[in-house]
């Protein structure tokens, strides 16, 4: 490729870029005033265009599997790749539940009157214009559209090439309810290319985008991070553990323990590490590492955890730091509450972690003391999830602490401002 043409290439992207953040805006200021109805009725014939065009999805997302599978990409990447009826009546079917949600938009928050007579309240208002950089997972096109636009947001979406067709499959659906709604096409957006050059381009456009939210690997959480000029809601990796307590149930820690790591391995709510309280190790890990070897789990763990059956691997270091999305789970039995904390802290991601124990105080110490976005008491992981919470869907589980943390759901793609009514007051 002569210098020429990258000069040309990179100046079409730029350009291309340029656009649609022009459009992203514009369409931002009309969609900032639609009623409630207008956006509920967009949402909910988009939901009938992904019913509708199932078939369409299905064949798009044929494709992008068979390219997958040729590129060797592990089973549990095609598992979040992988679309079938169900998760397509899954993805309209969340569509139709954020349709249901209070429209947060024009909300007052909270107000009060001054001693001087003036009258302030904070009103909930849009973020305005949102990037969105995702990986692998296509419904997330869905999930992210359709969230922002109940929020009174337009978006620009860029999906991850593996899942390039049927991400723009599902876009077509949900630009055929904007259009039928008599709403701007321009709301939701999709950059149409797979140049990783148009990420970087997006991560600079801070006089039209308002804030990014990546949801996707280490490696591309920490590329915008580094790069982005706009602020970021963190996606970070989900390295969830499991703490089972001495005072747990057992039954309860055997099924919670299965289902939080087996569900679905490749969700980011899956359990990636199990902690066991020493005192009940023997009476209850041995039943648990049966079921899950008997599933094809790997186990990986310390020493104590090989001595309890010859299957078990050595855990190393990067074991207790890996998030698998596989069926694979590190074990380590540890002496007390105190200890389990402590190995949270030290290689947990703050995504979200749980205590199994029937130790009212144990899990309020547990709950006050480790710092995660999402912390549970006896209940799979895998309830770490925005329709989960009755937010209908959500962009990601932001682990940072400003703005928005845990699921982000509409409430958390708006901003405030201040409504301040005078009678003719001057300061003194």
């Amino acid at each position: 490729m002569t210098i020429q043409r990258k000069i040309n290439e990179s100046e079409a992207i730029v350009d291309m870029m340029e656009k649609l953040g022009r459009n992203a805006k514009k369409a931002a200021r009309t969609l900032a005033l639609a009623p409630t109805e207008v956006k509920n009725k967009a949402l909910l014939l988009a939901a009938k265009a992904l019913r509708a065009r199932a078939k369409d999805i299905l064949d798009a997302n044929a494709f992008d599997m068979a390219a997958a599978r040729k590129k060797g990409i592990s089973a549990a990447l095609q598992d979040r790749l992988l679309l079938n009826p169900d998760r397509i009546d899954a993805m309209a079917s969340g569509l139709e539940d954020i349709a249901k949600l209070p429209d947060p938009v024009g909300e007052v928050i909270a107000e009060w009157d001054r001693p001087n007579g003036l009258e302030i309240s904070r009103v909930r208002v849009p973020l305005g214009v949102i990037g969105i950089i995702y990986e692998s997972r296509p419904n997330v096109t869905a999930d992210a559209g359709s969230l922002c636009l109940k929020a009174g947001n337009a978006c620009i979406l860029r999906g991850g090439s593996e899942s390039y067709h049927s991400s723009h499959a599902i876009w077509t659906c949900l630009q055929e309810g904007l259009v039928a709604a008599n709403l701007p096409r321009d709301t939701i957006q999709m950059i149409p290319t797979t140049d990783r050059a148009a990420v970087g381009e997006l991560l600079t456009m801070s006089a039209y985008i308002d804030v990014i939210v990546p949801r996707g690997g280490r490696s591309l959480i920490e590329r915008v991070q580094q790069e982005s000029r706009i602020p970021v809601f963190s996606h970070l990796d989900g390295l969830v553990h499991i703490y089972i307590d001495k005072n747990a149930d057992a039954h309860k820690a055997h099924d919670i323990v299965i289902n939080s790591k087996m569900r679905r391995v490749s969700v980011c709510g899956a359990l990636e590490t199990l902690l066991v309280n020493r005192d009940i190790a023997d009476a209850q890990l041995p039943g648990i590492i049966e079921a899950l070897v008997g599933m094809d789990c790997e186990i990986r763990g310390d020493s104590a955890v090989q001595a309890l059956d010859a299957r078990v691997t050595p855990a190393t270091e990067n074991d207790w730091r890996t998030e698998y999305l596989e069926p694979i789970l590190s074990i380590r039995i540890v002496d007390d509450l105190e200890a389990a904390i402590n190995h949270i802290e030290t290689y947990g991601s703050h995504h979200t972690d749980c205590i199994i124990t029937e130790n009212d105080a144990a899990a309020k110490i547990f709950a006050d003391r480790v710092d995660s976005a999402i912390v549970l008491r006896n209940a799979s992981t895998q309830f770490a999830d925005g329709g989960e919470f009755g937010m209908g869907a959500e962009i990601g589980i932001s682990t940072g602490k400003l703005h928005a943390r845990g699921p982000v759901g509409v409430e958390q793609l708006t901003s405030f401002k201040y409504i301040v009514k005078g009678t003719g007051q001057t300061r003194p």
